[in-house]
């Protein structure tokens, strides 16, 4: 049996969810303040005839999104009140609303590591876009979840005031397993980075003519100083992508470490690790097995794969397999990993405590 952390409301506390958490994040009232500026940003981009995703005809899904977001926010602050066929039909709305948000987020990862080595993004309104529907598939997947909750808490007295926490546990074996391949998959990824950062020639190109090739693309002074010192900067994140991986799968991923003081014996916030995972994996994944798809019909003639800085097509397919496979892998892992933390790590709501008799009493 899996060990629980239990917390207990205190008398007279208010606000408290399902799940025992306080706030408007995992509340119906923070959709529904969201789903107004997301329609407000989708209705002036269709107006004003701004792309979105490459065309000028996306701000009003984008609208109705905000609009149908904010619909459900009102419906879930009342949640606990509502009938239960009203609460069963809000949990797949959030959800479908969830999933619409994380697709329109699809590209928030590439904007922060422009804007972090090249100090701009390819497009303002694309990247507002995308930083604003990551935050709406967070919001919505939380009070989907407080959704849910709720409506099995319904009916029973109490239920709602003591939540428990499961101690912190290992990822199954075949997530693990796929850690294992996620982070295996990036060890070619950074050889050929590396060996450009040293200096060296990989697929018929010199480190000193990928840094030419840098500046001209406008890296910023941050990113040409890391590779003067030898160290790429994609091959520093992918080393960071392969700790955040292991730490959704492994139980010291869910804790602070022991040195972390004053917060020591203090669990990790869900949203810490959860917010790069999503955001990791709807990035990756799409972009990595789609890049595959391309490179399969490039190796095989189908289609004309161009050469940009490289001498021969062959030299672009070798780094193409390298790189996308790796994005595609480690998406798939991340994705993996993240689900599985995410129901690990899920408040338990728990049935009312007995009282126990008063000493003394008869």
């Amino acid at each position: 049996m899996t060990a629980i952390e239990v917390r207990t409301a205190e008398p007279g506390a208010t606000g408290r969810t399902a799940t025992g958490r306080t706030g408007w994040t995992g509340s119906g009232a923070g959709v529904a303040v969201w789903g107004v500026g997301y329609a407000v940003f989708g209705t002036v981009c269709a107006v004003t005839g701004t792309p979105l995703f490459g065309t000028d005809r996306l701000g009003w899904a984008v609208a109705a999104v905000g609009a149908a977001s904010v619909a459900a926010g009102a419906v879930a602050s009342r949640s606990a009140h509502a009938a239960p066929a009203h609460r069963g039909v809000l949990h797949p709305v959030l959800r479908t609303l969830c999933v619409l948000a994380g697709a329109a987020a699809f590209g928030l990862l590439m904007d922060v590591i422009t804007l972090l080595f090249n100090q701009a993004v390819d497009s303002g309104p694309g990247a507002a876009l995308h930083a604003l529907s990551a935050l709406g598939a967070l919001l919505l997947a939380a009070t989907a979840h407080r959704a849910r909750a709720t409506g099995a808490a319904a009916g029973v007295a109490g239920a709602a005031d003591r939540t428990g926490r499961p101690q912190p546990s290992a990822a199954s074996g075949p997530v693990q397993l796929a850690a294992l391949a996620g982070s295996l998959a990036f060890v070619p990824y950074a050889g050929m980075k590396l060996t450009w950062a040293f200096g060296g020639t990989f697929a018929g190109v010199s480190g000193a003519e990928t840094r030419a090739a840098a500046e001209r693309n406008g890296a910023s002074g941050l990113w040409l100083t890391l590779e003067s010192w030898g160290v790429d900067g994609t091959a520093l994140l992918a080393a960071l992508g392969v700790f955040l991986l292991w730490g959704l799968v492994r139980p010291w991923g869910q804790v602070f470490p022991r040195w972390t003081v004053p917060l020591h014996g203090r669990r990790v916030p869900r949203w810490l690790p959860l917010t790069p995972a999503l955001l990791g994996a709807a990035t990756l994944a799409p972009y990595g097995l789609v890049g595959i798809g391309y490179a399969a019909l490039g190796t095989t003639g189908l289609v004309t794969i161009p050469l940009g800085d490289f001498p021969t097509e062959a030299d672009v397919l070798l780094v193409c397999w390298i790189g996308l496979g790796a994005f595609a892998v480690y998406g798939v892992a991340l994705a993996a990993a993240a689900r599985s933390y995410w129901h690990r790590t899920a408040p338990i709501t728990l049935p009312p405590q007995p009282l126990e008799p008063t000493p003394g009493r008869a």
